[in-house]
C-alpha cells in the first residue's frame, strides 16, 4: 500500500523560496525555528492578539513583534494616525513636528530623560550611548552582563542574550578581539563581580549598560538592592549608568523599570512600543551629556531615517493611548493570571519548570533551578521547549520559539485568550517526558 504524499504548506513552500535569497531564509535569526525543530510560520496578517498565517491558521500571539504591539495588532489609533500621517509623505530627511511632539512626551513620562535624540533600531541607541558615554567620561571600558543583549554592535557581542543564546554562540566571528577586550562581561545579579571590576580598573570603566530586566535570556528579574548597587557603584567610581529599556520601556510601567525600582540612570534607551510597531529608538538622558551630540557638540551620530514621521506618528498615538488610568493594572492583572495559571499546571505532569513574570512579560524555563542570570537560564531544558513550543503552536498559541526569550501579553488579551493559553500549557507539558 503506498504512503499518502504530504504536500507542503505555503509557509514551509515560502521559507524553500526565500532560503533562496535570503541569507537563512529569514530576516533575524530567532525567526528561523531552529532551536524548536520547526520552519518558520510566514505571518499574512494580524489583528488584536492574533496572528493569522498564510495557510489560514490562526493563533494567539505572545510575541507581540517583540514587545511592541501592547495595545495589540492593528490597534485603530494607530492605524489612524499611520493613516493620516502617510498622506503627507513617508519621509522628510528634514524636521517634523511630529519629532518633537513624542521626544517632548517621552521626556515628560521618562523624567531622567532630559533630552532625547532618535535613532531607527533599539541597536543605534544602544550603540550611541556607549559612544556618548566613552566621550563623557574619556574612558573606554564597558560593563555589561551575561545574557544581556543590546543590539549586534561589535561591543556587545560578548556573552550576549537572544539569538546568540539560542544558537550557543558565546561571541560573534568579525568582531575584533581589541574591541572585545573593552567590553567586560559579568553574570547579571552578581554586584560582587561589579565591585572587582571596578578595583581593578577604576579608572578606565566608562559606564555600566544592563537590561534593569533581562528579557533576552528569557525573562530574568533583578534581585532586591541589585540596580541600586549599580547606581551607587558606578556614582563612586565616576562610570554612567545607561538602562537598556528597549524592552521594558513602557511596557513594565508607564516610566519603565527605572520607574518600578526607582532608579535614577544617566542614560536610557528605548525602542519597540515607542514607534507602535513600526523601526524606532531613542536614547537620553542629562542635559549636559546630551549636549555632547552633534551639532552641538563633537559626538557625531546621524541617521537618513532618524525621527521618521509614519514612527513618530504611530508611536505617538501608542504612547497617548497607554496613559489613561488603569491601563498598567489591567496589564498586570492578565499577566498574573495567566502566570499563576501556567504555575497551577505544574501539579500535572512530573516535569520541572520555571515561571517568571512582571507587568506585560512572562517567561517559562524547563528546569529544576531559579532562574537568576544566564548561567541558571543555561540549566532549561531546550529539547523540551522544541517540543512543548511545537505542541503550543498545533494548539494555536504562538509563543516565543526560543527559550531564551520572553513572551508578551498585551492589553487586548481578553480572559478567554488566557483561559486557552493555560489549557494548552497544560496539554503540553503534560505530554512532555
Amino acid at each position: 500500500m503506498s504512503q499518502p504524499v504530504l504536500t507542503a504548506t505555503k509557509s514551509e513552500q515560502a521559507f524553500a523560496k526565500a532560503e533562496k535569497v535570503i541569507a537563512g531564509g529569514v530576516n533575524s535569526p530567532v525567526r528561523a525555528c531552529k532551536s524548536v525543530g520547526a520552519t518558520p510560520i510566514f505571518i499574512d496578517r494580524a489583528d488584536g492578539p492574533y496572528l493569522h498565517d498564510i495557510d489560514g491558521k490562526s493563533y494567539i500571539d505572545y510575541v507581540g513583534s517583540w514587545g511592541p504591539m501592547i495595545l495589540g495588532h492593528s490597534h485603530p489609533r494607530v492605524l489612524e494616525a499611520l493613516e493620516h500621517a502617510i498622506q503627507h509623505g513617508t519621509s522628510y530627511g528634514a524636521p517634523s513636528i511630529g519629532e518633537v511632539d513624542l521626544a517632548e512626551l517621552v521626556c515628560r513620562l521618562v523624567p531622567s530623560m532630559e533630552m532625547v535624540r532618535m535613532v531607527c533600531s533599539g541597536t543605534e541607541a544602544c550603540m550611541s550611548a556607549i559612544r556618548l558615554a566613552r566621550a563623557y567620561t574619556k574612558r573606554k571600558m564597558v560593563i555589561k552582563f551575561d545574557g544581556c543583549y543590546h543590539g549586534h554592535a561589535d561591543s556587545f557581542l560578548v556573552r550576549a542574550g537572544s539569538g546568540l543564546a539560542t544558537l550557543g554562540i558565546a561571541s560573534s566571528p568579525g568582531v575584533p578581539e581589541e574591541i572585545s577586550k573593552l567590553t567586560l562581561s559579568l553574570p547579571y545579579n552578581d554586584l560582587e563581580a561589579v565591585k572587582k571590576a571596578f578595583e581593578k580598573f577604576p579608572q578606565e570603566i566608562a559606564c555600566i549598560i544592563v537590561e534593569p530586566i533581562v528579557g533576552n535570556s528569557g525573562l530574568i528579574l533583578p534581585k532586591e538592592g541589585y540596580l541600586a548597587g549599580l547606581r551607587e557603584l558606578a556614582t563612586k567610581y565616576g562610570a554612567l549608568l545607561i538602562l537598556d529599556e528597549v524592552m521594558t520601556g513602557f511596557r513594565v510601567s508607564a516610566g519603565g523599570a527605572q520607574k518600578l525600582y526607582n532608579i535614577t540612570p544617566d542614560l536610557t534607551c528605548l525602542g519597540k512600543i515607542i514607534g507602535g510597531g513600526l523601526p524606532v529608538g531613542a536614547y537620553g538622558g542629562r542635559k549636559e551629556i546630551m549636549e555632547m551630540i552633534a551639532p552641538l557638540g563633537p559626538v557625531y551620530q546621524a541617521g537618513t531615517l532618524a525621527g521618521n514621521p509614519l514612527s513618530m506618528a504611530a508611536g505617538l498615538a501608542q504612547l497617548k493611548s497607554l496613559s489613561p488610568s488603569g491601563t498598567y493594572e489591567k496589564l498586570e492583572f492578565l499577566t498574573k493570571r495567566l502566570a499563576d495559571g501556567l504555575i497551577a499546571c505544574q501539579s500535572k505532569t512530573k516535569v520541572p519548570f520555571q515561571v517568571v513574570s512582571v507587568c506585560g512579560m512572562i517567561s517559562v524555563f524547563f528546569t529544576d533551578k531559579p532562574v537568576v542570570d544566564l548561567e541558571s537560564a543555561m540549566t532549561s531544558n531546550t529539547e523540551r521547549f522544541g517540543k512543548f513550543w511545537r505542541k503550543m503552536i498545533d494548539s494555536g498559541t504562538y509563543w516565543p520559539p526560543s527559550q531564551f526569550e520572553s513572551a508578551f501579553i498585551s492589553l487586548v488579551h481578553s480572559n478567554r485568550d488566557i483561559d486557552e493559553t493555560i489549557s494548552a500549557f497544560e496539554q503540553a507539558v503534560s505530554q512532555l517526558d
